[in-house]
């Protein structure tokens, strides 16, 4: 098949939405497709192994003035990616597109009855923060939920990636329940990591217990409730009453480090970006991964954790975690993304190495289960079976 892909972003650049685009793109090349991603965050065109990248960023002009513009500027970046693959299309016919519906990329491609239109819903944007503020900000926000549910709504066909992420998109976009207009199919992880993991032995040694945190500083990914946690269990370790740790995060700055207390500050250490030898490596040296989202739409972080066999510190408020950390047994779940109840299980997993050694052996056990080969599988019945309904 010929597929296009399309994306606000692609790797060298760290995001998970990133990360789960090229990981499409390339389970669908390695799988024999012809696959080509159209990306907003550059210009030109190159390859990435088999998979063509296509830029189609703005270079100035007036476009590039009116996508700052708030709620019309979300109109910007869809109508020129509308514009690259009508050009590409021209060039050499896609058998199918898909995009992300964060901020809808897709959008004028889904409106275009003539160009087969597949969303595959990441994290939407209602779930991204703990709610905007200021009316220019309600206005941005109310106005990206809407593009995002109308190129879901003219979608010919929708994917997500787990069952529960797909009830929350229906509930969310009044598009169809999962079923055979909106299928389940799991992500995958690069096989780097994979075997990264493989060879990554449990770390040895009990103080300081390594904590590792993978996220932006925000309400989705419950930073709110790590920070006080954090603060909380420094003060006790000062005492003596919990053994020593030390906590790294990834995908924050230094500053948000200097809020902290004098106690956390002095185990707290901050990597604004991580590449991946750095990510493998920082994962292969931590006892315990802390990921107290409240929401993820599927789960990569807790995927990476388990490829590297490590136990994880997670919340029940998302239901991922719940799938996947919780009915593995590969890690421990507060009830709610809550400062006093993230704490409550830091401190436990702390202060028993018979505990992580057990998490260790659930995590390990659990790995595994998403490849490239399953992925790109599932998403190619699943193209079939749109295009045989078209």
């Amino acid at each position: 098949m010929k597929i296009g892909v399309l994306t606000w972003t692609y790797p060298p650049e760290k995001s998970g939405l990133s990360v789960a685009a090229r990981e499409i793109a390339q389970s669908l090349a390695e799988a024999g497709h012809d696959v080509r991603v159209l990306t907003f965050d550059r210009t030109g065109r190159a390859m990435d192994g088999a998979v063509t990248v296509i830029g189609c960023a703005l270079a100035g002009g007036a476009l590039a003035w009116l996508r700052k513009l708030p709620a019309t500027g979300h109109l910007v970046g869809p109508w020129a990616m509308a514009r690259a693959v009508r050009a590409e299309h021209a060039r050499a016919p896609f058998d199918v597109i898909e995009g992300t519906n964060w901020y809808a990329p897709g959008l004028f491609v889904a409106l275009d009855p003539r160009l087969p239109f597949v969303t595959r819903n990441s994290t939407p944007v209602a779930t991204s923060g703990a709610g905007a503020r200021g009316v220019r900000a309600r206005t941005d926000h109310a106005a990206a939920r809407a593009v995002e549910a109308l190129a879901a709504a003219r979608s010919d066909m929708l994917i997500s990636n787990t069952a529960a992420h797909g009830a929350k998109i229906a509930a969310l976009y009044g598009v169809a329940e999962p079923g055979p207009a909106h299928h389940v199919v799991g992500l995958s992880l690069d096989p780097v990591l994979v075997a990264a993991g493989e060879r990554a032995a449990y770390p040895a040694g009990e103080a300081p217990v390594r904590l590792l945190f993978v996220g932006r500083a925000e309400y989705r990914k419950g930073y709110d409730a790590l920070g006080p946690a954090i603060e909380t269990l420094a003060e006790e370790a000062e005492r003596g009453a919990i053994p020593e740790f030390a906590l790294t995060l990834v995908g924050v700055g230094e500053e948000r480090v200097a809020e902290l207390s004098a106690a956390a500050q002095g185990r707290v250490a901050a990597f604004h970006r991580a590449e991946s030898d750095h990510l493998y490596a920082l994962l292969a040296d931590t006892h315990v991964v802390v990921a107290p989202s409240r929401y993820e739409s599927f789960g990569l972080v807790y995927q990476e954790a388990m490829a590297f066999g490590r136990p994880i510190v997670a919340c029940a408020e998302d239901p991922s975690a719940r799938l996947f950390v919780g009915e593995t047994g590969a890690g421990l779940l507060a009830e709610r993304c809550d400062a006093v109840l993230l704490a409550d299980q830091l401190r436990w997993v702390i202060r028993e190495p018979d505990l992580r050694a057990r998490l260790h052996q659930a995590s390990r056990a659990a790995a595994g289960r998403f490849t490239r080969a399953t992925l790109a599988s599932e998403t190619v019945a699943a193209y079939r079976a749109m295009l045989s309904r078209r």
